[in-house]
């Protein structure tokens, strides 16, 4: 596959990029290693330094880093700034509280002292997506990094000025050289990096076929691994609701990113008492969204990021057409204006149980569903192969516990969106994958804990 950017909103080739080559690719490793044996003896107050350096150029030329990215993959500028900024604040975060979460932390046993150790474990390879192209990579880099491991990126294709800008940002922050570098490769040179022995670890964001080519490969080697893959997220909505939130809410969780978001709410599971009212106000709500050029301010929806996810998306509704499912509104790309533009799309009537509705919808497209009581609205919302975040709805205290105890998922937000935050662990379970990124639980995935023990 070519290595480009396209403009997903012209369909313009903007800039054609080599593939680095296996000598070049041979140097990069040679350099990793190189940097790793000197960087993980610096200390946390010099890595802390270099963190708050990289989070100072990222606020003060987020203007510049937002526009790659609405250029590279079509995210609307507004929240591409809004994606460096959260970008900055995980690298303060990181620089400000990894020397307190790898602190020895010393346990009462029959020696004299013994103690748990935190170590750096060496290059760790980061296979990240093109939706989030910025935010993706410094939640991995800020924990990997302040843990004295080195990275080595390689980014989704269709983005390799973010790839390339990141490696530049953390040059420039002062990282010794060799500590962060981007690999302009395709897909398929993957599993050769992992089978070198210079890489003790891998992470991946992306989709299942991804996930598992990439746990197949570190299992071969026995390396460690931490994935978050797809996601089809349930948003309940119960009676004591609190209605109007709710659906505001809804819309800003559907059409995050353009609908191309792992967390974004694609299953509306509604309480039929409720049920006609959410769907008129969500119809309402949908029908005010603005669709057009991503970089101005009043655009709310931007194209997809390539022609292949428009291609697919619209294959999947008119499956759930097929398979039954109404179409309130959209339904259809957009063939009035050149990109990969496709119209925010409300789907009701489509069974729980037909094949369509157990899959992830990467796009502005909202499946609705009608349950009768909080113990349907659970079972729905685990009818499906993912388990990476949850939003449920209801003023009660009892249901509130219930939706935290028996929704299967990484994360369950009650009365609010998911997302992801520095101060909180992320990840899912099921077939969104395995492991922690953030919090003081993301910093402990990539490090050797060591246990010591003298007397």
């Amino acid at each position: 596959m070519p290595i480009a950017t396209i403009n997903p909103a012209t369909g313009e080739l903007l800039k054609n990029f080599e593939p680095h080559n296996d000598t070049e690719i041979g140097a990069k490793l040679d350099l990793a290693q190189q940097a790793f044996e000197k960087y993980r003896m610096t200390s946390f107050p010099e890595r802390s330094r270099w963190m708050e350096k990289a989070a100072d150029i990222l606020e003060q030329e987020k203007a510049d880093f937002a526009k790659l990215m609405t250029l590279e993959m079509g995210k609307t500028y507004k929240s591409a700034i809004a994606e460096v900024e959260k970008c900055a604040w995980v690298c303060r975060y990181y620089a400000e509280h990894a020397a307190e979460f790898l602190a020895d932390v010393y346990v009462e046993t029959d020696a004299t002292k013994s103690f748990v150790k935190y170590q750096p474990l060496g290059i760790v390879l980061a296979v990240m997506p093109w939706n989030f192209p910025f935010w993706q990579v410094f939640r991995f880099v800020a924990p990997a990094l302040m843990a004295g491991n080195v990275g080595l990126l390689k980014h989704a294709s269709n983005v390799p000025q973010c790839a390339l800008a990141i490696e530049d940002i953390i040059q420039r922050a002062g990282f010794p050289e060799g500590v962060f570098q981007t690999l302009l490769i395709p897909g398929a040179k993957v599993a050769d990096l992992i089978s070198d022995e210079r890489i003790k670890a891998a992470t991946l964001t992306g989709s299942e076929p991804a996930g598992i080519s990439l746990a197949t490969a570190c299992g071969k080697q026995i390396k460690k691994t931490v994935l978050e893959l797809g996601g089809s997220d349930p948003f309940i909505v119960l009676e004591s609701a609190d209605l109007e939130t709710a659906v505001a809410v809804a819309t800003t969780a559907r059409m995050l990113n353009n609908g191309q978001s792992c967390i974004a709410a694609k299953r509306f599971i509604i309480q039929e008492a409720i049920a006609d009212k959410f769907e008129k106000l969500l119809l309402e709500k949908y029908h005010a969204l603005k669709i057009g050029d991503p970089m101005q301010p009043e655009t709310d929806i931007g194209p997809l990021a390539t022609p292949d996810i428009l291609q697919d998306l619209d294959q999947q509704v008119q499956t759930s057409v097929n398979s039954g499912g109404k179409v309130l509104t959209g339904g259809k790309p957009l063939g009035d204006r050149p990109g990969n533009f496709y119209p925010p799309t409300i789907i009701t009537d489509l069974s729980p149980d037909s094949a369509i509705a157990k899959e992830e919808f990467f796009g502005p497209v909202a499946l609705l569903f009608r349950v009768p009581n909080i113990d349907e609205a659970i079972k729905l919302a685990n009818a499906t192969p993912f388990g990476l975040g949850a939003s449920a709805w209801t003023t009660n205290s009892q249901q509130q516990q219930r939706l935290v105890n028996e929704i299967e998922a990484g994360a369950v937000f009650i009365n609010g969106m998911v997302k992801s935050d520095p101060r909180l662990p992320f990840g899912g379970i099921k077939r969104s994958g395995y492991g922690r990124e953030l919090g003081i639980q993301g910093i402990h995935e990539f490090v050797n804990v060591k246990t010591v023990w003298v007397k």
